[in-house]
Order: C-alpha cells, then sequence, then structure tokens
C-alpha cells in the first residue's frame, strides 16, 4: 500500500535480474543470453523508479566473448548513468563469460560451492579429411582469398592456420584479461596465476580476490539495505510456444545443436 501513497515513506527496492544460460548470439528458442534480448530487462531494471542498487543472479558457463563483452558494458554504462551500485550473486557457475558478466557488478557474492573463473578462451572444432577419404569423397572448394578456407575441417590442419588462429584467441584473452582487472583491481590477489583458464570453488574464489564473499541475495541484501527491502525479480520471457512445451520442425536441428553445446559448456565445470 505504501508505494501507492508518495508522502509515505517507501521501502528500498532492488531489482534482481536473472542471466542463466549460455552466452551466444542466438540459440534455440531465445533460450541464451546476448545483449539483444537483456537489453529491455535491463533498461527496465536500473530506469524504473528509484531503486536503491540491481542485484544481478548468474548462473553462466560462458559463450560468446562479444555478447559477454557487450552485455557488461550495458551493465557498467547504466549503473553509472543511474549510479547505482551492482551486486552479483554466484549459483552454481560464474566461468569465462559468466565470470565477464558477473565483473560488471562492483561486488560479487558467491556460495560455497560455486564455480568461479576460467578466465580464459578456447576455439574448437572438429577434422573430417581422414574420414570422407577413407569413403572416397572428394572435397572441392575454390575460393579468391588465400585465407577464405581458414581452419576447413575437410582437409588436414594447416600450422599456418593454427598460429593465426592463437593470435586472433590471444587477442581476446587480453580483452579479457583488461577486463577483469579493471573491474576488481586491487581486490585480485598479487602473485596467482588468475588467467590461465584454471576455475576455483566459491571460498577459494574469495582468497584469491575474484568474488568479495560468501553471501545469499536475500541475507545479504537486507544486511546492506535493510529488513524491509523489497527484492523484484526481472528476467527474459520466452516466447508462449516455448513456454508450452511445443518447438517448431524448423527448429528441431538448430536446438539439437544449441543444447549440445549448451550440456558440453557446462559439463566442463561438473554440471
Amino acid at each position: 500500500m505504501k508505494r501507492f501513497l508518495p508522502f509515505l515513506p517507501q521501502d528500498p527496492v532492488v531489482p534482481v535480474v536473472r542471466l542463466s544460460g549460455m552466452i551466444a548470439a542466438s540459440g534455440r528458442l531465445g533460450a541464451v543470453l546476448n545483449d539483444a534480448s537483456l537489453a529491455p530487462v535491463l533498461e527496465r531494471a536500473f530506469g524504473r523508479g528509484k531503486p536503491k542498487a540491481v542485484a544481478l543472479l548468474i548462473n553462466s558457463p560462458g559463450g560468446s566473448p562479444v555478447q559477454s563483452s557487450l552485455i557488461a558494458a550495458r551493465i557498467r554504462r547504466l549503473a553509472v548513468e543511474k549510479e547505482l551500485p551492482v551486486h552479483a550473486f554466484v549459483e552454481d557457475v560464474a566461468a569465462s563469460g559468466g565470470y565477464w558478466l558477473a565483473t560488471a557488478a562492483d561486488h560479487i557474492w558467491v556460495d560455497e560451492t560455486s564455480i568461479v573463473g576460467s578466465i580464459g578462451v578456447i576455439a574448437a572444432s572438429f577434422g573430417f579429411h581422414d574420414f570422407i577419404g577413407r569413403y572416397g569423397v572428394e572435397r572441392r572448394v575454390h575460393t579468391a582469398g588465400e585465407s577464405k578456407s581458414f581452419l576447413d575441417p575437410f582437409r588436414p590442419e594447416r600450422p599456418e592456420d593454427v598460429e593465426r588462429l592463437h593470435r586472433v584467441l590471444e587477442a581476446i584473452h587480453q580483452s579479457f584479461i583488461g577486463h577483469v582487472t579493471a573491474r576488481r583491481g586491487a581486490r585480485l590477489k598479487d602473485g596467482e596465476s588468475l588467467f590461465a583458464g584454471d576455475f576455483w570453488a566459491g571460498r577459494q574464489a574469495v582468497d584469491l580476490g575474484l568474488a568479495d564473499g560468501v553471501a545469499h541475495l536475500v541475507p545479504k541484501m537486507k544486511e546492506i539495505y535493510g529488513e524491509k527491502v523489497r527484492l523484484v525479480p526481472l528476467g527474459l520471457r520466452r516466447p508462449l510456444f516455448q513456454r508450452l512445451g511445443a518447438q517448431l520442425g524448423a527448429e528441431l536441428a538448430a536446438t539439437a545443436l544449441s543444447a549440445a553445446e549448451e550440456r558440453a559448456l557446462w559439463a566442463r565445470y561438473g554440471r
């Protein structure tokens, strides 16, 4: 009732945005995190009413470095514009791109058993040249441009392609390191190899400066903003046909591939 009577003191409000799933530009029927789909949710969280802060519930094994960077940059821009603190609460996993999202917050809180880190970049594929040769399949590729068939999975891997790929991965890795260093600063433990792609359990992550403490959403928000704080959940809305369990026939192949990729990402962290 008080929020409808402007002359009465209002209870503090903290919008809670759930960031759960693989990070990708597109995926199985919208069931991924990307900047385009999260933009209206984040704009609403920071822009509606007069919140005291914004909380992020993060459960992501990572994915696209571009989408991770875009989402984190949007969170930071809104936080600065609205002059609001941001708290990230890690559930099962905030690894790789998931940790990139977490570092968009001013404070990172974890569970004792959360998996945190994996500050690295990976590229994976398959090679099929022996397979198609065994079955008498001839690969015919014609290009204009020496590098257009870069890392073609149907021919033997070339050392110059691998070297070029490593240069690209290293550039992305350095961007990731720069973001983490800029956001965590002096809180990071000196002398530790934090950027080699390793990951840690919650308490270890706190000791290394990758997180600020062990805490859960409700008690921590009450501790900081008072017992009467109102937590307002926000998140992505799935299409109606997905919520009802239906899938379009044309989406089945893409869905299967996306689901397999997502399962592989989670499996790296035992989830």
